[in-house]
């Protein structure tokens, strides 16, 4: 199965005073059964499915956590939670989405982020198969699994984000009790060998081959 994300950073900020404590809300559209820029389009009735599954199992039992930033794989990583997602629910094409930043070293990173006048988006993160239509859009198959309705992320550079496409597009299997990227295992050895200088210049030839393949479709 592949690791599937998508981007969405327009988020409304909330800021509720309950007994003198201030909590703090993001809020907004969390996924969409639109085209997006990816290049993916997720069939309604294969969102709403999961969405429904993901509140029953875990939304409804207050483990709908969420991370800051970009995780490398499938997991929840309890060191890096930053917020709960609330609620979620359909309206047209969308799923709307609330969830609250906890206090934690993660959620207070955040806080700090939107306080200092910051902006942030959420990205959803699931696990599923594509299908390839006509128009040249990957179609998200019935087999999507979402692990959290968002994580807190800011804006990529392009380099970095192409570097991360690339391990999206990994194998994922379940073994053992947790994800594992069997075909980045190969990659993970290598990059544990190579010097940080190695790593930016590998970085900037995968991007370099990047850009011509795209010259070489125009």
């Amino acid at each position: 199965m592949k690791l599937i994300r998508e981007e969405i950073h327009d988020i409304e900020v909330l800021t509720e005073n309950v007994d003198g404590r201030k909590n703090m809300f993001l809020e907004g559209i969390f996924m969409q059964s639109v085209p997006n820029k990816n290049g993916r389009v997720y069939p309604m009735e294969t969102l709403v499915n999961e969405v429904n599954r993901y509140i029953k199992e875990k939304v409804s039992t207050k483990r709908s956590y969420g991370e800051l930033g970009h995780p490398k794989g499938p997991q929840i990583n309890l060191d890096r939670i930053s917020h709960i997602v609330e609620s979620l629910k359909p309206d047209g094409k969308n799923i709307i989405g609330r969830a609250k930043l906890t206090e934690t070293p993660m959620g207070n990173i955040a806080k700090g982020i939107i306080e200092s006048g910051g902006q942030l988006g959420m990205s959803s993160r699931g696990l599923g198969s594509l299908k390839k239509l006509d128009d040249g859009l990957l179609e998200v198959q019935d087999d999507f699994k979402l692990i959290t309705a968002a994580d807190i992320v800011a804006d990529p550079s392009a380099p970095d984000a192409f570097v991360n496409g690339i391990m999206e597009n990994v194998e994922w299997v379940f073994k053992n009790g947790e994800w594992v990227a069997e075909a980045a295992e190969p990659i993970q050895k290598a990059l544990k060998k190579m010097s940080r200088r190695q790593i930016e210049e590998s970085k900037i030839r995968v991007f370099e081959h990047f850009l011509n393949e795209i010259s070489k479709t125009k």
